[in-house]
C-alpha cells in the first residue's frame, strides 16, 4: 500500500469521518433551504459517574436534557442510521428549541437575550408543527424511506388498493410507535388512505432522526428524536394528542403509553375514540386489565396476538435482528458461548434458533410448562436463572415480565457478561438498581455501557435495558411490512365498523384479515396457492376463499 506524502500513516477514523461528512453534504445539498455545511466540531469529553464523584464538573446543560444515567449518543457510526447533526446545538434539546421559539413568537417584543434561540424549525413550506432533531436531514431520511418501501410489498400493495376509495377518510389517528423508516411507510400509507395523523415515538432510543425529519418535511406533525429524556418522552405524547382544532378519534399504540396518557389525563377525549389498535404484549396486557375492570370505554384490537404478528414479527424478525444488535454493539463471537434466554415465547424461540445456528450453547428459563416442553423438545436445556447465572456469557430477556433479572442476579454475573432485553418493556432488567454510588458507569459506544463493581468486575449493558434490536440495530423491513399491514387493516376495520359490531372490549383481528395480509406478501416469493375444489371445500366445511383455519387453530 502506498502511504501518503511525508509517510503519514492512514488514519481509519479520519477516513470514516470524511466519508460521513461527504454523505451528509450530498444528502443535504438538494434540500430546499439547506444552506448550512458540515463543520468539524471538537470532540466533547464524556464525563463518567466516577469523574463526578471526584469533583469534576460536567458541562452545564439544561435540566430538561439531562438523564440520570449516561447520555445516549446520537452520532455513532455503528448505529442503524445516521442520526448526527452538523450544528453546535447538539447539546440543546429539540424540545427546548421548540418551546423557546414558541415563547418568542408569543412575546415578540421580549428581551433581546432570547433572539439567538428564538428561531423555530420549519420545513421548506413554512410548516412548523413538529419537533425533530434536525429538519435539514430530511433528504437523507427520504432515501431511507424509499429503501424501506422496496422491501415492504404488502403495505405498498395495500396503499395502492385502498388509496382509491380512501377507507380512512375522516380518521384522525394519534400514533405512538417506533419511529423508523418502516413506520414512515405505514404513516404515509394511512395518509394515502385518507387519514390525518399526529405521531410520537414509543421508545426513546429507536427513532431514526433523519426519518423523523423527512416526515416533518412532508408536512406531518412528528414529535420524536433519538435520545429523548423521560420527560421529553411524555411531552411528545402530549403533543401528539393535543392540538388546537384537531381531535383524535383513533389510536395506534405500541406499548400502551399514549392510551394510558389519554385515559388518565384526557378522559373526555378518550371517550370520543372510535377504536384502539395495540401491537405489544405490554399494551395488550393494559387493555385487558381495563376490560376486566369494566373501565374500557372503547373497542380495541389486539394485533399482538394475531398470527401475522406472532409468527412473523416476533419469531422471524427477532431471529435476525437479535444477532445484528449483538454484533453491532459487542463484536462478540457466539461459537461456544453460554447464553441464557429468559422466555420461550415467539421472541424467545427466534432468539434461541439464531444463537444456536452460530454455535452458541443456549439454555432457556420458563414459567409455562408447555413452552418449557417445547424448548426441551428442541434440544434446549430448561433451567432457572439462579442455576446458571455465574457461568453464562450472555443474558437475554424475552418474557414481557418485570424484574426477570434482578440486582442479585447482576451481582453474581461473571465479568464481561453481556446483558440485554428483547421484550417490549424496559422493566425486565432491574436497571434502576444499578444506579447506586458504589457502581460506576462507563460509556463505551452508542447504547453500550460498562457497569463496574468495586472489585473490578464489569458487565456490558445494552440500550440501558430497552429493546436491543430496535435501539442498537434495525429490523427487516419485509417482516415489518406484515405487521404494519395488519395494523392498517385493523384501523380500517374499527373505523368503518357499523355501530354495535364491536363493543367496549378487546378483540383479535379476524382470521380473514390475517390471511389477506399473508396473501399480499406471497407475490414477493412468486408463491402460488392451490385452490380448493368445491368438493374439497364441502368436505372441510369451509369456503373456497377462506378463512381456512378456525380461530382456535395454532399455527
Amino acid at each position: 500500500m502506498e502511504l501518503p506524502q511525508n509517510n503519514v500513516p492512514l488514519n481509519v477514523n479520519v477516513l470514516r469521518r470524511e466519508s460521513v461528512r461527504l454523505s451528509y453534504i450530498e444528502a443535504t445539498r438538494g434540500a430546499e433551504g439547506a444552506t448550512e455545511v458540515w463543520q468539524e466540531q471538537p470532540a466533547r469529553k464524556q464525563i463518567s459517574f466516577m469523574d463526578e464523584r471526584r469533583g469534576k464538573t460536567p458541562p452545564k446543560r439544561s435540566s430538561r436534557g439531562r438523564r440520570s444515567v449516561s447520555q445516549s449518543s446520537t452520532d455513532s457510526y455503528s448505529s442503524a442510521s445516521y442520526s448526527g447533526s452538523s450544528s453546535d446545538e447538539d447539546d440543546v434539546s429539540p424540545r427546548e428549541k421548540h418551546q423557546d421559539a414558541t415563547s418568542a413568537q408569543v412575546h415578540t417584543n421580549g428581551a433581546s437575550a432570547n433572539k439567538g434561540r428564538a428561531k423555530t424549525q420549519t420545513n421548506s413550506k413554512g410548516f412548523s408543527d413538529f419537533c425533530v432533531k434536525n429538519i435539514r436531514q430530511a433528504a437523507f431520511g427520504r432515501r431511507e424511506i424509499e429503501i424501506a418501501e422496496q422491501e415492504m410489498p404488502g403495505l405498498m400493495a395495500l396503499r395502492k388498493r385502498a388509496s382509491g376509495d380512501t377507507p380512512l377518510k375522516g380518521a384522525k389517528i394519534a400514533g405512538c410507535t417506533h419511529l423508523t423508516a418502516q413506520a414512515a411507510v405505514l404513516i404515509e400509507t394511512l395518509v394515502a388512505c385518507g387519514a390525518s395523523v399526529r405521531w410520537c415515538a414509543c421508545n426513546i432510543y429507536s427513532t431514526q432522526n433523519e426519518v423523523a425529519a423527512a416526515l416533518a418535511e412532508a408536512g406531518y406533525p412528528i414529535f420524536a428524536w433519538r435520545g429523548e429524556t423521560e420527560d421529553d418522552f411524555w411531552w411528545c405524547i402530549e403533543k401528539s394528542i393535543s392540538s388546537e382544532g384537531w381531535q383524535p378519534n383513533m389510536i395506534l399504540d405500541d406499548g400502551g403509553d399514549l392510551t394510558h396518557v389519554m385515559y388518565k389525563k384526557h378522559p373526555h377525549m378518550f371517550g370520543m375514540i372510535k377504536g384502539i389498535v395495540e401491537e405489544s404484549v405490554t399494551g395488550v396486557h393494559r387493555l385487558y386489565q381495563l376490560s376486566k375492570s369494566g373501565t374500557l370505554t372503547v373497542p380495541a384490537m389486539n394485533v399482538n396476538d394475531s398470527v401475522t404478528k406472532q409468527k412473523f414479527d416476533n419469531l422471524y424478525s427477532c431471529r435476525e435482528s437479535v444477532l445484528d444488535a449483538l454484533k453491532r454493539t459487542t463484536d462478540i463471537m457466539f461459537g461456544g458461548k453460554h447464553v441464557v434466554v429468559c422466555g420461550y415465547g415467539e421472541v424467545g424461540k427466534g432468539c434461541c434458533s439464531a444463537l444456536r445456528g452460530l454455535g452458541a450453547i443456549v439454555c432457556v428459563t420458563e414459567i409455562d410448562p408447555i413452552c418449557a416442553l417445547q424448548a426441551s423438545m428442541e434440544g434446549f436445556k430448561v433451567v432457572t436463572l439462579n442455576e446458571v447465572i455465574r457461568q453464562v456469557d450472555v443474558v437475554i430477556t424475552a418474557s414481557g415480565n418485570k424484574n426477570v433479572v434482578t440486582r442479585d442476579h447482576l451481582d453474581r454475573m461473571k465479568t464481561g457478561c453481556v446483558v440485554c432485553n428483547m421484550g417490549h418493556s424496559n422493566t425486565e432488567i432491574d436497571v434502576d438498581s444499578l444506579r447506586t454510588p458504589e457502581l460506576t458507569w462507563e460509556k463505551v459506544r452508542s447504547q453500550v455501557d460498562h457497569v463496574l463493581w468495586p472489585d473490578g468486575k464489569r458487565i456490558i449493558l445494552l440500550a440501558e435495558g430497552r429493546l436491543v434490536n430496535l435501539s442498537c440495530s434495525s429490523v427487516p423491513s419485509f417482516v415489518v411490512s406484515i405487521t404494519a399491514a395488519t395494523q392498517a387493516l385493523a384501523l380500517i376495520e374499527l373505523f368503518n365498523a357499523p355501530a354495535g359490531r364491536y363493543k367496549q372490549d378487546v378483540y383479535l383481528l379476524p382470521k380473514k384479515m390475517d390471511e389477506y395480509v399473508a396473501s399480499l406478501h406471497l407475490p414477493a416469493f412468486d408463491a402460488h396457492l392451490t385452490e380448493l375444489s368445491d368438493e374439497q371445500a364441502r368436505y372441510l366445511g369451509i369456503g373456497k376463499a377462506g378463512p381456512f383455519k378456525p380461530n382456535y387453530y395454532r399455527y
